[in-house]
């Protein structure tokens, strides 16, 4: 795989919006409102979007800085930005490529930070976490939401665990979306780059798929860093992945419909 900035599609081509709204945005969004809680996000903020991707956290955090605020939203992936600043054409919303862990931005310049399951994907993320407390101002909070383990989160960790046993070799890197879903630790993480009144909750939502085939179509499209390691399989091996999924995802199903719930651990710290 020639992997992209930012692991959502390969080097080069777009993002299917669509698709990465069924596989990841219809789940973020939940979590949402629960991140700018913790960051305390109120009128006339300026806020920081650390991969903001298309703009699933942006979108509220525009609405609660109202015409005052402003939302700067960065991303490793051009492409991912692209959608983000069409999503938000004429509002309050600024977009800029900038990579997590070394943020082009003066010292404690923003009222809040928040960052919507991209921490876990970064190389290192107790950089990019004190990347967050500089550019904070002082006594205001940063947030992240990072996904639970893959049991917690099986419309990911399913997959995660059946493309292991045909590529054992990028086990770590297949399960990079669990990486941060110790709650002691990312604490822990919070407290050694200086955030004060750190709190970790571990939050769960519920949702439907009305069918596996819906389940299944935008892991088909290759938009995400599990559906390109997927797509990136012979034919034959797709087919056997598929079923195997399928089979470990039967105890979510009730009369053709797929109901299961997510677990993420939403953290904050004061700067």
């Amino acid at each position: 795989m020639q992997w992209g900035a930012g692991l959502h599609v390969a080097e080069g081509q777009r993002v299917n919006a669509s698709a990465y709204e069924q596989w990841v945005g219809r789940w973020s969004r939940l979590f949402v409102p629960t991140v700018l809680k913790a960051a305390e996000v109120a009128a006339g903020d300026r806020v920081l979007d650390v991969a903001t991707g298309p703009g699933e956290a942006a979108a509220l955090a525009l609405s609660r800085v109202g015409p005052t605020g402003l939302v700067i939203g960065v991303d490793i992936a051009p492409a991912m930005l692209d959608t983000a600043r069409a999503r938000f054409a004429g509002q309050r919303f600024r977009a800029a490529a900038m990579d997590g862990q070394a943020l082009a931005l003066p010292d404690a310049s923003f009222d809040c930070v928040i960052c919507q399951l991209g921490l876990m994907f970064f190389p290192d993320p107790a950089r990019g976490l004190a990347e967050f407390r500089r550019v904070l101002r002082r006594g205001r909070c940063a947030a992240v939401c990072v996904i639970s383990t893959a049991e917690r989160a099986p419309v990911w960790g399913i997959l995660a665990d059946t493309l292991c046993r045909y590529l054992p070799h990028h086990r770590d890197f297949l399960h990079l979306s669990f990486l941060l879903a110790d709650p002691g630790r990312l604490e822990g993480m919070l407290h050694a780059v200086g955030f004060r009144d750190v709190g970790v909750k571990q939050e769960r939502r519920d949702g439907v798929f009305e069918s596996f085939d819906e389940y299944w179509r935008p892991i088909e499209n290759g938009v995400g860093s599990l559906p390109q390691a997927y797509r990136a399989l012979p034919e034959a091996t797709r087919h056997a992945v598929r079923h195997e999924v399928k089979t470990g995802l039967a105890r979510f199903d009730t009369d053709g419909r797929l109901a299961m719930s997510v677990e993420m651990l939403v953290a904050a710290g004061r700067a």
